[in-house]
């Protein structure tokens, strides 16, 4: 097996790893507005519209009647990137400054949309469906980015379809269940240093991929106030496959289109949730979520450059995480309901490997929102959430070509505002 010393950014799906997911990671939250509105609390343990059959599949028994949920939000990023640096060096000694821009404005605003549908089918057991968008991100850094060796546009979106069923062991537990279909697919491309005077060579990357998992839950109602819900939602393993494409003339005999695969595993989580009515207009909701992360050790692209196999592997050492949330909602009348919330984030990132490609830390996010029901057949909610990170700082040192190597530092300022709107429509 050979290795190339193109690091460059040949890694089919570093491009998930993004700094503006709303989870931990490059997981997104965004599954429902409802939810959203307070800061994702309690949704294990909620079970307020079909957007259950994601926050928890035994959270259908709850549901009495036949009903759609149909959402949308719209994600609005910004990072300031601050105190950059930048060098080439040879044998370790610099011998230039590496020229570029740090716009800060390298994740476009994006849309993910989600639909639910659930029918109860007797007193026990439920029917549900859901399309949501579990993990995926979008960053497309400016051409002249001064850190654009180390990646400089990324793409990659995971699709889910869940059918599932519930189950109502008493009237206290209920169970739930949904086997998973996952559709991976991503795009990457990268600069890659060509020579003093000379333009930069490219790397386009892309694959894709379809896998299976579940999603699985129990509910339990302590009290007709107080109750408690388990959700875990399973790792999926991905093969991804696709080409790399390698442009210009630091590639010389290597350039052209080559098959490419990437082991990928989107990782397993535990979300505990308790809801807790303390009377007719107030419900109070919490939340601890473990993601683990661990199994993002690191990433390894194999690409068939004829005979021999060209391999390149980027270090993650990703760490599991936590994410602990609080909310309630205030039922102001029969057609409004209001919502708040607080929630923190651990990221799985670790200072010695935190890049251009992963500039994430730690997150706190604040949200507000409402619901109106002007018929019994009919709930619109809407949400939004602003999301503040601490400061990213990046040191990192990766060979660009033979012999030479980039040095990049910079510190991010990251944040986010979200909004979401949603439809509940019961037959």
């Amino acid at each position: 097996m050979k290795k190339i010393g193109i690091h460059s950014g040949i890694a089919l799906v570093l491009g998930a790893l993004a700094s503006q997911a709303h989870a931990s990671g490059f997981a997104l939250n965004e599954q429902s507005i409802s939810a959203m509105g307070m800061a994702f609390s309690g949704r294990a343990s909620a079970a307020t519209d079909a957007s259950t059959v994601f926050g928890n599949p035994a959270g259908m028994a709850l549901i009495d009647r036949e009903q759609v949920t149909l959402g949308v939000a719209g994600i609005f990023a910004r990072s300031d990137i601050k105190d950059t640096s930048s060098t080439l060096n040879v044998g370790g000694t610099p011998v230039a400054s590496n020229a570029g821009s740090n716009d800060g404005d390298m994740v476009p605003s994006i849309g993910i949309p989600m639909g639910y549908y659930v029918k109860p089918i007797d007193d026990r057991w439920a029917f549900g469906l859901g399309v949501y968008v579990p993990f995926g991100l979008l960053t497309d850094y400016e051409s002249g980015f001064q850190g654009r060796y180390f990646g400089d546009y990324s793409e990659v979106e995971v699709i889910t379809v869940q059918p599932t069923v519930s189950f109502r062991i008493n009237d206290q537990l209920s169970v739930g269940f949904g086997p998973t279909i996952n559709r991976i697919s991503g795009q990457l491309e990268s600069a890659v240093f060509g020579g003093p005077g000379i333009p930069d060579s490219r790397v386009k990357i892309e694959g894709d991929d379809t896998a299976f998992g579940f999603n699985a839950g129990i509910l339990y109602e302590i009290t007709p106030q107080t109750r408690v819900g388990l959700t875990y939602h399973s790792m999926v393993d991905y093969k991804l496959e696709g080409d790399t494409r390698f442009s210009g003339v630091a590639f010389g005999p290597f350039a052209g289109k080559y098959d490419a695969e990437l082991d990928l595993k989107t990782p397993e989580s535990v979300d505990l949730g308790i809801t807790h009515a303390l009377n007719d207009q107030w419900t109070l909701h919490a939340s601890a979520t473990w993601t683990r992360w661990s199994r993002l050790e690191s990433l390894l692209v194999e690409n068939q450059l004829g005979a021999p196999v060209s391999s390149i592997e980027e270090e993650q050492d990703w760490k599991d995480t936590w994410a602990y949330s609080i909310g309630a909602a205030y039922q102001l009348n029969e057609e409004w309901v209001l919502r708040a919330g607080i929630g923190i984030d651990e990221s799985p990132a670790n200072d010695t490997h935190r890049s251009p490609r992963v500039p994430i830390n730690d997150r706190t996010n604040f949200s507000i929102g409402a619901g109106w029901s002007p018929t019994k057949d009919l709930t619109i909610d809407v949400a939004y959430l602003y999301l503040r990170e601490d400061d990213a700082d990046i040191d990192q040192s990766r060979p660009v070509s033979a012999g030479v190597t980039q040095n990049y530092s910079a510190t991010y300022e990251n944040s986010a505002h979200t909004v979401g709107a949603q439809l509940t429509y019961r037959f």
